[in-house]
């Protein structure tokens, strides 16, 4: 008895460091976005409040997760990927799909914009973790086990990078490879996936020109200071000035059109600026300490020889993990220019919807493990 506190308890952890970068990213993007809401919309504040709004349809979303059964989630991942597949193909059709910046990845729905790339990787983690449960056996022990997930994987991708998605497909594909390997399957195979996912890659890299060119920007970013590394320096800049402690909350110089997209794909400079090292280590060390929590209640699914959960668990954490890793090494310049949201702290309704549906799944997960000693004790009692 002495022990049903925590087990009731188990998911306030999670839910505490995802309420803590919930708020850490509505204070970096109201400072990040004052003068660019200032200057487009004569509302300073317009991009906080229309982020205020994301954040009450995400929380909906997320507590309407939550009071799913987990039985369900099972149930219908197949059915969830199939949508995934068919929005992925819509968001291409000819005047359905809106073009930004010569992407095509959202659908226009009134007021909001749907990223079916988000709800991509969520289906796929949930229709991965049903089929590595069904055919466990298959996957561990033959290649052709591997099969049919490679061929869903290249038809997800194909589509991702039709966008073109690469940032999206990069994530979608590491996850997925991650997830498998973690399921069992032989590490030869694993790799020798990988290998040819990344030749494919190299190879799109190398056939498009600007992608040629945020690669070699990436490795020289001063060549050429006012194209194509012009992004990466002025938010090296921003690093800089922060030093260790900042230079204060709204502060920031960079934010005043210096960084395109500082309340987006660059939030966390503007971040490192205003509260300098110390607030961008505290960031990376929320984040960590928010992925080893979803990693160690998927552990003890693998436990509890629940595969299901576990293999949710180890999907989600490698998304959280890929995104905030790519966004954050990206900024800083350890990786190449690529447009990925930071999980919770960027502006965009669509990675905050997802995150939250993601955490509310976890939470339910959470909860179905705890009450399973309390309804073994209730029986026992009644008998």
């Amino acid at each position: 008895m002495a022990t049903l506190p925590r087990e009731n308890y188990a998911g306030a952890t999670l839910l505490v460091l995802t309420l803590t970068l919930i708020s850490i990213g509505l204070i970096a993007i109201s400072s990040a976005s004052i003068s660019l809401s200032e200057a487009k919309f004569g509302d300073e504040w317009h991009h906080a409040t229309r982020h205020l709004m994301y954040l009450g349809i995400g929380v909906t979303l997320g507590v309407i997760a939550y009071f799913i059964p987990v039985s369900v989630w099972h149930q219908t991942s197949p059915w969830l990927l199939m949508l995934a597949l068919a929005l992925l193909v819509v968001v291409l059709v000819p005047g359905v799909g809106r073009i930004v910046n010569g992407s095509q990845r959202w659908i226009p729905l009134g007021p909001l914009t749907f990223q079916p790339s988000e709800f991509a990787k969520f289906a796929m983690v949930l229709w991965l973790a049903g089929y590595m449960v069904r055919h466990g056996n298959e996957l561990r022990t033959a290649l052709r086990g591997l099969l049919k997930p490679i061929l869903v994987l290249i038809v997800f991708a194909g589509l991702l990078l039709m966008e073109p998605d690469f940032g999206a497909t990069v994530i979608l594909l590491g996850t997925a490879f991650g997830m498998l390997f973690m399921a069992g399957a032989r590490l030869i195979n694993v790799l020798g996936l990988v290998f040819t996912a990344l030749s494919i890659l190299v190879g799109m890299i190398v056939m498009a020109p600007y992608r040629m060119k945020r690669l070699m920007a990436y490795q020289d970013p001063w060549s050429d200071p006012f194209g194509s590394g012009f992004q990466l320096i002025q938010s090296l800049i921003a690093y800089g000035r922060g030093e260790w402690l900042g230079v204060g909350l709204g502060n920031s110089i960079q934010k005043l059109f210096y960084l395109p997209e500082a309340h987006t794909d660059f939030v966390f400079s503007i971040w490192a600026e205003e509260t300098g090292l110390i607030g961008a280590v505290a960031v990376i060390a929320l984040f960590a300490a928010f992925v080893g929590r979803i990693v160690y209640i998927g552990y003890r699914f693998l436990v509890e020889k629940r595969e299901f959960e576990s293999y949710v668990c180890f999907g989600f954490a490698l998304i959280f993990a890929g995104q905030a890793f790519v966004n954050m090494g990206v900024s800083s310049g350890l990786l190449p220019t690529k447009g990925l949201t930071l999980p919770f702290i960027s502006y965009g309704g669509n990675s905050l919807f997802v995150s939250c549906m993601m955490v509310g799944v976890l939470l339910k997960l959470e909860r179905s493990r705890s009450q399973r000693p309390q309804k073994a004790q209730a029986r026992r009692t009644s008998a």
